[in-house]
């Protein structure tokens, strides 16, 4: 056990230098530090202007060798800030980015993770009762409305529950957040409303066909022989056993309480990491939208350690070597 964790700290180590490595190729390589400096402060501003944005922001020394100081370079630089996250001040307005993300990651899980829980119910719940009445015209049309929602465009349920639910029924806001427990919800309510509805179909299609390859194996045959009902062995034994992949499905999102849902957060005004990301885009903030990418990237890692944990819990057979 503790062998195994030793070995996944050291690959996850590794993935996260990997993962550096590409951030910097992406943000450095592929850009210089004038055109950085042009698209945060436009085309019509003097060189002088160029040249001292670029000397306050340290983008001024050398990419990735200095004969004078090895360690002042561009690309150590981005190692030591990344790996300490301490993320700097904004290539837009110079605010400190870590600041802005604190402030923008309790929009965001006010969000993210009512659609989590709400959403993983909701799918098992369904899933389950296709799955028991497999190969029935209601497991057929369980199937066909879970292919209609997965064709459906996120934009299309946002437009019209801002349209139904905001406009016509007035039961919420269209747009805007208020972080008071009083009204919160109101706020949160319609968007994760529509998060739910919109990834509801292909995670009950996926859990569905973890369920029917459990009903197949040898334990749901013993249990039928020894007189468990259908309804005992679909919750009691097959969902049990179906837990790993769902497991699988579920740690898949867990980056995402933290990046948030861009489209969501856009269109109904929340001032989550979302929002922050797609202001960053806008905006040209290359510094911003790389701490973003980073901690993503970083909270995936975690997730899938995590999730090999998770295994030995859900499932006794399932052993860390």
């Amino acid at each position: 056990m503790v062998g195994y964790l030793l070995r996944r700290a050291a690959y996850a180590v590794v993935t996260l230098l990997g993962v550096l490595g590409v951030l910097f190729a992406v943000f450095f390589l592929t850009a210089k530090p004038e055109d950085i400096a042009r698209r945060a402060l436009g085309d019509k501003v003097s060189g002088d202007v160029i040249q001292q944005w670029i000397a306050n922001h340290g983008y001024d020394r050398p990419l990735l060798w200095n004969p004078q100081a090895p360690l002042d370079t561009l690309f150590v630089d981005h190692y030591r800030r990344m790996l300490t996250l301490d993320f700097g001040r904004s290539d837009a307005d110079e605010a400190l980015i870590g600041t802005r993300l604190r402030r923008g990651l309790g929009p965001t899980l006010s969000l993210t993770l009512p659609i989590l829980g709400l959403g993983l119910a909701l799918a098992l719940t369904l899933s389950v009762f296709v799955a028991y009445f497999r190969e029935t015209y209601i497991d057929r049309t369980g199937v066909a409305l879970c292919v209609l929602g997965m064709s459906v465009s996120i934009l299309l349920y946002i437009i019209g529950g801002q349209y139904l639910v905001g406009r016509l029924l007035r039961w919420f806001p269209i747009s805007g957040f208020d972080p008071s427990p009083a009204v919160i919800l109101r706020f949160v309510a319609l968007p994760a409303l529509v998060g739910v509805l919109a990834h509801v179909g292909a995670d009950v299609r996926f859990y569905r066909t973890a369920l029917l390859e459990e009903t197949n194996r040898d334990y749901v045959r013993t249990a039928r022989a020894k007189g468990a009902g259908d309804v005992r062995i679909m919750v009691r034994h097959v969902l049990r056993n179906a837990l790993i992949p769902v497991l699988t499905r579920v740690t898949m999102t867990i980056p995402f309480l933290f990046t948030g849902s861009i489209l969501l957060e856009s269109f109904f005004g929340i001032p989550g990491l979302g929002s922050i990301t797609v202001t960053a885009i806008k905006g040209n903030d290359f510094s911003t939208l790389r701490a973003v990418v980073f901690i993503g990237a970083l909270i995936f890692i975690a997730a899938q350690v995590l999730a090999d944990l998770a295994y030995t819990w859900v499932d006794p057979r399932v052993r860390l070597e």
